[in-house]
């Protein structure tokens, strides 16, 4: 969440930062009108409470002197219930405050360049070579080798879902275990959390209350599906306050992920790229402030470096503000090269969300005698759906089968 307290201090820098977002006018001007009201309030608010404050220390010494203290006690009395009156006022408006904030994205790192959308988006490094082929290679999903059964898929669930099986279905879970051990190896705490989150962890990594249309809600229960890793491991700490000296955590787990996909409608309807469940590897970092940037640097190598164990090429990609997360405060994505396709496609995005989620899930450390809000990080490492079709599209062979990467030999 935004900090309200900065919000109320200087509107004006926040409100460009905003802009910059795409948070519209609209609301920018009620945040504005709400920050300004409970700052006054809370002003008033402090000021009868200094007053009272003042009038109770006379209180002792007209006892003392044998003064009259009714009309003393009278105005005491009077100040006290005007203060309850202003404190409930306060806490109305700062509730509805708070509202509105929730559902206000992060601010953008000042160096994220602007843009619409992800056409702005800039292109840092490109790494490894595209793969040559003698004949014309193919879609994932026009393969012949029999892996992927859509039609099954969505006759067991609905569209969107698609079943896997034989080989296919082994280098699945290979790449599961690869990719947890890789993490492993660069100091990632390997972990097995719940696949269901409450409203509570949902609202604290940025899901509720603005993505709810998008998570698939448990009937009669507080519970959710998650939608990524990131929320389960990020909330392994919501409400702590961690020793510095243990900072920073680097977190790294298996989960499938649900995602309603809403407003995706005729989007990637065909293949893996877009599905209702999903397989991913996740990294998620907690760290002091002054180290979270070199911490997403080494995230954003942990994946491009795990691409080029896998021999896929790829391209490191600086989002747009247009285009960031609404958690993200900073975020490079990975996208892979699909020959069948003849473009790049997202395989991984790594962002930096600042004190963003750890202001709404109370994460902090204790630095000496000061309790400091942790940043929070976190990253694909990676898509395992999508990781599977980038093999089969550039392992390919002129016969419909798939070779399979060397590093993967051992697991399958």
């Amino acid at each position: 969440m935004i900090d309200v307290r900065e919000l109320q201090k200087d509107f004006e820098t926040m409100a460009t930062a905003l802009t910059r977002k795409g948070v519209e006018q609209e609301i920018l001007d009620n945040l504005k009108e709400l920050a300004q009201d409970a700052k006054a309030k809370r002003q008033e608010m402090e000021n009868v409470t200094a007053e009272q404050n003042k009038l109770s220390k006379e209180f002792g010494r007209y006892k003392k002197e044998g003064l009259d203290i009714a009309p003393l006690q009278a105005s005491i009395n009077e100040l006290k219930s005007k203060k309850q009156s202003l404190e409930d006022e306060v806490r109305v408006l700062e509730e509805k405050l708070t509202s509105i904030a929730l559902g206000v994205p992060n601010l953008p790192d000042a160096n994220v360049p602007d843009g619409a959308d992800e056409e702005e988006n800039v292109v840092l490094e490109t790494i490894g070579e595209k793969p040559n082929f003698s004949f014309e290679p193919k879609e994932h999903w026009d393969l012949d080798n029999g892996w992927l059964d859509f039609e099954r898929g969505v006759k067991l669930a609905k569209s969107r879902f698609s079943a896997i099986k034989g080989q296919g279905a082994r280098l699945e879970r290979a790449l599961i275990n690869y990719m947890l051990d890789f993490n492993r190896q660069r100091g990632f705490e390997e972990w097995y959390v719940p696949f269901m989150a409450n409203s509570n962890t949902l609202q604290g990594t940025g899901q509720l209350p603005k993505f709810e249309d998008d998570l698939f809600k448990i009937e009669g229960e507080d519970l959710y599906l998650i939608p990524t890793a990131e929320v389960s491991l990020t909330n392994l700490y919501n409400d702590e306050i961690l020793p510095a000296e243990e900072l920073p955590l680097m977190l790294t787990s298996y989960t499938p992920c649900f995602r309603k996909e809403a407003g995706s409608a005729g989007r990637d309807t065909r293949g893996l790229i877009r599905q209702h469940q999903f397989d991913k590897v996740e990294m998620v970092a907690i760290t002091k402030q002054e180290e979270s940037d070199e911490v997403f640097e080494k995230m954003v190598s942990c994946a491009s470096d795990l691409l080029t164990s896998l021999g896929l090429a790829h391209q490191k990609v600086q989002l747009c503000t247009g285009d960031l997360g609404f958690s993200a405060a900073t975020t490079i994505d990975l996208e892979v090269w699909l020959p069948g396709q003849n473009k790049y496609r997202e395989i991984s995005s790594i962002s930096n969300t600042r004190e963003f989620q750890a202001r709404r899930a109370k994460i902090r450390y204790k630095d000496g005698k000061k309790n400091i809000l942790a940043h929070t990080l976190n990253g694909s490492s990676l898509a395992v759906g999508r990781t599977l079709l980038a093999i089969m599209e550039n392992y390919q062979q002129e016969d419909g089968t798939v070779a399979i990467p060397e590093v993967l030999k051992k697991y399958m």
